[in-house]
């Protein structure tokens, strides 16, 4: 009789360790990487990079998703996107690139994917 009560309480051991190991992945980083470059093909620090989105929907709606940053000493402005993209979510956005320093200016387009460093290089030119 003892085995009967040992059996169902296994049994739902087992199925709780199973689910609760499989569940619990930590997502990898979502990472934006824009290069900047002038027209002679040099990296150019100091510019400012802005990803946005762009409403497709009918009728237009205000854009969300804008964001800001200056290019490091390499000629690279990063972005880390990890607080948009959600475990089980297919893709995660495509951004329009504005990149401009003083007088030169250029646009570009990058596809974020989920967990992975996604890059795009835009030439800016007067």
């Amino acid at each position: 009789m003892k085995t009967y009560i040992i059996y169902p309480f296994l049994v739902l051991g087992l199925f709780a360790l199973t689910f609760s190991t499989n569940s619990c992945r930590k997502k990898a980083d979502t990472i934006a990487k824009v290069t900047v470059r002038d027209t002679a093909n040099v990296l150019v620090p100091g510019a400012t990079v802005i990803l946005y989105g762009e409403s497709t929907t009918d009728p237009i709606q205000p854009v969300v998703r804008r964001d800001t940053v200056t290019t490091n000493s390499s000629g690279v402005a990063t972005l880390n996107y990890n607080e948009v993209y959600q475990l089980g979510q297919a893709g995660v956005a495509v951004l329009n690139i504005s990149a401009e320093k003083g007088d030169l200016y250029g646009e570009g387009i990058i596809k974020i994917e989920e967990e992975v460093e996604n890059t795009a290089t835009v030439f800016i030119q007067p």
